[in-house]
């Protein structure tokens, strides 16, 4: 992927020297969450997925409050910074993307902040660990990235490649596209009427949707850019497949339990970024109309 020299996104806020957040643990209306229900979701979302501050708050009856975050000004990263410089220019570049499509469509889009911290965060969705991966908070529209994820990604998932990379920045962008949309609103307001089966099944469907609006990126960053190198795609498809349900479950040494997963399988996850990068229609992206995931 040949990025360098590409303009880079003014709003990426360095937050790693500012120290953790959050008080001494998880918090969301008034009630604290026991060891147990964070294991729970952390297994759930850890990677690429649906906030798991998001589902702590449901998961301890918590409505999904969110908490208000006072912080000081963010600095720049540092202009040496080549990991910093690489997300900040994958985020420019999507901007750029997302921007014409909502045009095209009449429509207006407001870009998302990524945050960059160390350890742990405390954000208006409660406090963000490094441990739960890159995650999207609808409460300050904002994302959320350790990257020491990257190592995680490369040395423990299998899946190298700055392309693979540059999909977890698409994927977590395509959850606050979900939320320009208003897909996250009516998503969450059905969570409360669902049995924990049927919330599953529907966090697959967020899930891959956002895989699919990553492909839409990929598309036409491709189109207009041509910075894509042979066996690019192929990365992605790579971390696709490594970070399905099936396949996590079956690393960890645990029975594949499909009433479980909240991701999509590897399968699905590959198929429904192809989708996306091969149409490139937010159209194409419905998985919550589609009978066949």
């Amino acid at each position: 992927m040949r990025w360098e020299g590409n303009e880079q996104s003014d709003n990426v806020e360095d937050r790693r020297n500012s120290g953790g957040g959050g008080g001494g643990g998880f918090g969301f209306g008034g009630r604290s969450v026991g060891i147990g229900t964070v294991a729970v979701a952390l297994v759930a979302g850890w990677i690429f997925g649906i906030n798991p501050l998001t589902m702590l708050s449901l998961l301890s009856g918590g409505g999904g409050a969110v908490s208000q975050v006072q912080q000081g000004p963010a600095q720049k990263p540092p202009a040496d910074d080549r990991e910093a410089a690489f997300v900040s220019t994958v985020l420019r570049n999507t901007e750029v993307v997302w921007s014409g499509i909502f045009k095209a469509a009449g429509g207006t889009y407001q870009p998302t902040r990524l945050v960059l911290f160390r350890g742990s965060y405390a954000t208006a969705c409660g406090t963000g660990q490094a441990a739960m991966g890159p995650f999207y908070c609808p409460g300050d529209k904002k994302v959320y990235i350790d990257l020491s994820f990257y190592d995680t990604l490369r040395d423990r998932l299998g899946a190298p490649g700055e392309f693979a990379q540059a999909y977890v920045i698409a994927h977590e962008v395509g959850h606050h596209v979900q939320d320009e949309l208003g897909i996250t609103a009516k998503v969450d307001g059905m969570r409360g009427r669902l049995s924990e089966r049927q919330q599953n099944a529907m966090s697959v469907r967020v899930e891959l949707q956002a895989d699919c609006f990553a492909g839409v990126w990929a598309h036409h960053s491709q189109e207009s850019k041509k910075w894509l190198d042979p066996g690019d795609i192929a990365s992605a498809m790579n971390a696709a497949q490594k970070i399905g349900d099936d396949a996590l479950q079956r690393s960890a040494g645990r029975q594949v339990v499909p009433d479980s997963f909240t991701h999509g399988t590897s399968e699905q996850r590959q198929r429904w970024f192809g989708q996306g990068y091969q149409n490139g229609d937010v159209k194409g992206c419905d998985t919550f109309s589609a009978r066949n995931l």
